[in-house]
């Protein structure tokens, strides 16, 4: 099965979620992910996006899911791959790549 192109984002806050205080940064899960995506699935296409959920942003989709998190108290970071929320607070790698599965990623 060939891959799709995947788009993996972060929505996330430069201050840690009140409840994930304990817990890695936004920016410190984006760049885990992106490197551990990175490494299961080499030379297969995917895209990974930082959201700051207090910042504007001029895709309008984006925009709406980062008021979203904001408005429904969600957890953040929060990981949606191609619209769907596969992780919040702390997200785990299984549930991830499960999802980047689903569009055809093959482990090396």
């Amino acid at each position: 099965m060939q891959s799709t192109e995947v788009e993996v984002c972060i929505y996330g806050a430069e201050i840690v979620c009140a409840s994930c205080v304990n817990l890695p940064s936004s920016k410190d899960t984006y760049d885990w992910l992106e490197a551990a995506i990175s490494r299961k699935y080499p030379n297969q296409p995917f895209a990974i996006t930082y959201v700051d959920i207090n910042e504007p942003h001029t895709d309008p989709e984006k925009a709406a899911f980062a008021k979203r998190v904001i408005e429904e108290d969600l957890f953040y970071p929060v990981v949606v791959i191609n619209g769907e929320i596969v992780g919040e607070g702390n997200p785990k790698l299984k549930r991830v790549f499960e999802e980047m599965e689903k569009y055809g990623f093959c482990a090396s």
